[in-house]
């Protein structure tokens, strides 16, 4: 597969796409921190399958997107006061606009994980004609709602690491805390992606600017009850860093939207249950066809 590049003004956002071109256009966004290599191999086979062309990429300040380093590092301060640093979900959602218009893709099925679930529903409310259908996994519609667990909070501000073992290590650590403690996860996965992501760009001050841009945002709820379109939220209810509440607020906040909660599942994509929610969201888009 090849990467490409979208642009946001002078930004530089790298997506890349697989399936066959006449499958239906489904955009993948990723979560706080992590490239779009952190998206399991075998979820998206599994989405391909199920009929899907799916696109994925490097939020802004991860992987091979553009590092807006001179916006600096907001510091403990500034995220705990709520406070922007630079740039705002609403931001992030453009960029993922970006990729579709790069794409060539007048709307697509969107499906946002954690931080990438936050800017699928800004993306959602600012342009629900380029929304097929939503996907919200493992999110919240407002960083007061699911709050992360006391002992989450520190691997949120970790200082920098020195190699791509280091940047392994840690990741396998993060995922053995807000992982899922009923299945097993791929600590080899995990290390081979970390690994990649620390040679294309170790950037722990972006990983803050984006921490300040969930922070810093608005409650999406009184938006999000504005939508009309298939939407479906899937959350675990061990996961200790969005805890389940923000997943139920944010499909309560949808009309029609469709809630599934996994026993024993974190904050990650299991790989038993990767199954299961391919199957949900081709649901979702047989949904959005019908209504069509």
């Amino acid at each position: 597969m090849t990467i490409s590049t979208a642009r946001h003004g002078e930004l530089e956002i790298a997506y890349e796409i697989e399936g066959p071109p006449p499958g239906e256009p489904l955009l993948l966004i990723m979560g706080l921190g992590l490239s779009m290599d952190f998206w399991p191999e075998q979820f998206r086979t599994l989405l391909v399958e199920r009929g899907f062309r799916v696109a994925r990429f490097d939020n802004r300040d991860v992987g091979r997107s553009t590092h807006l380093t001179g916006l600096g590092a907001p510091s403990v301060r500034s995220l705990l006061g709520r406070r922007r640093a630079g740039y705002a979900l609403a931001d992030m959602a453009a960029d993922a606009l970006a990729v579709l218009d790069a794409a060539g893709w007048a709307s697509a099925h969107v499906v946002g994980v954690s931080l990438g679930g936050m800017i699928a529903q800004t993306l959602a409310v600012r342009h629900p004609d380029r929304v097929r259908s939503l996907t919200s996994l493992s999110s919240t519609p407002s960083p007061r709602i699911g709050r992360p667990a006391p002992h989450v909070l520190p691997l949120l501000l970790a200082g920098p690491v020195r190699d791509p073992a280091a940047a392994a290590d840690r990741m396998v650590r993060v995922f053995r805390v807000i992982g899922s403690p009923a299945y097993p996860h791929d600590e080899a996965e995990i290390r081979a992606a970390a690994a990649r992501a620390f040679d294309l760009a170790h950037d722990p001050d972006g990983i803050r600017r984006q921490l300040a841009a969930i922070v810093s945002a608005a409650d999406r709820r009184p938006m999000l009850r504005r939508l009309r379109l298939p939407a479906l939220v899937v959350h675990g209810d061990a996961d200790p860093l969005i805890r389940p509440a923000g997943g139920r607020a944010t499909a309560h906040a949808i009309a029609g939207a469709k809630l599934v909660i996994y026993p024993g599942m974190g904050h990650d994509l299991p790989a038993a249950l990767q199954p299961d929610i391919a199957d949900e969201i081709a649901a979702l888009a047989r949904r959005w066809a019908a209504a069509r």
